[in-house]
């Protein structure tokens, strides 16, 4: 397990160095700079010269990199082109409102995706299974934005039941005002609920009809048993792993999200930052959501081996 472990985390450093130079290179091909957003149509040529040289946009690309990548290593993310202020700081203040929208996210989606699968699994072919298999299928073809405004527009608008935008509201309030997260963790966690289910029902029918299962049965093990100690660990890998791939999905789903409903999140900073050309910023947060990205992989890949460490014998 610990060999693993370093294993995969080796291979996440080196994609993380690739990452950074991937963001890098990605931001340098921006059309235009600050100095040019924040010049006005009545600037001279001379003033949004002499701006750039202040923000020191002139230096050669890779200089600028080298000393992105050493702030990096140092735990500095550099200052932001449009407030003055260190990224951090801009980190700080959005990081609230998206930590809590994906924890809560999270928190409906794995029991009610586990849940749905494995009764699923259980009937298969069965009333149950086939409802909930068209019902996913059904849901998994609406995309997240079209969700959003049918939400909004039906139990907002015109039944008047939850709030519709989160305009004014900080990450403090979410806790007197919990019915803000309603309609967001809904749109966000509808797409992950139902292919997370899928795989997990798709899990407990393979593993269902394995012989070792039928063996298990004719020398008479308890039924729960069987489920909780042979069956559950091992129909559980391909929807954890699954978890981990729409795990990168939950960052465009934050971002429609936030979009639609004004969320002060690290999503509505990032399109600010490219709006504004403000490149430390926009490095800074990419950075930081493509580690998480990386955390959250490595994560599910270790449980997965840790239930089923075969996984590794066959990779």
């Amino acid at each position: 397990m610990r060999g693993y472990a370093l294993q995969r985390l080796a291979l996440g450093v080196v994609q993380l160095a690739l990452l950074t130079v991937l963001v890098f290179a990605l931001t340098s091909l921006l059309p235009g700079d600050a100095a040019d957003v924040r010049n006005n149509e009545d600037a001279t040529p001379e003033q949004v010269q002499a701006l750039r040289e202040q923000l020191q946009l002139d230096r050669p690309p890779l200089e600028r990199f080298g000393d992105w990548a050493h702030g990096m290593l140092t735990g500095d993310l550099g200052t932001s082109l449009v407030s003055g202020g260190p990224v951090l700081d801009v980190l700080a203040e959005s990081a609230a409102v998206t930590l809590v929208l994906a924890a809560v996210t999270l928190a409906v989606v794995v029991p009610l995706a586990v849940l749905l699968g494995v009764l699923s699994g259980l009937r298969e072919g069965g009333r149950l299974d086939r409802a909930v298999t068209s019902l996913t299928l059904t849901l998994n073809s609406v995309p997240d934005f079209v969700l959003a405004l049918l939400l909004v527009a039906g139990l907002s608008l015109r039944l008047g039941w939850l709030p519709a935008t989160w305009v004014g509201v900080g990450a403090a309030e979410l806790l007197v005002q919990p019915a803000l997260l309603v309609l967001p963790v809904t749109v966000v966690a509808a797409r992950m609920i139902c292919l997370l289910s899928r795989q997990v029902r798709a899990g407990m029918v393979t593993v269902l009809h394995a012989g070792y299962v039928a063996q298990a049965r004719r020398l008479g093990v308890p039924r729960r048993t069987l489920l909780v100690r042979h069956v559950l660990p091992n129909a559980a890998v391909p929807g954890i792993q699954e978890l981990a791939r729409v795990g990168d999905n939950l960052v465009g789903g934050v971002l429609i999200v936030e979009a639609v409903f004004a969320i002060p999140g690290v999503a509505s900073a990032l399109v600010g930052a490219v709006e504004a050309r403000d490149v430390p910023t926009v490095q800074g947060l990419a950075l930081v959501l493509a580690v998480a990205a990386l955390l959250f992989s490595l994560a599910a890949d270790l449980v997965c081996h840790r239930l089923v460490p075969r996984t590794e014998v066959l990779r």
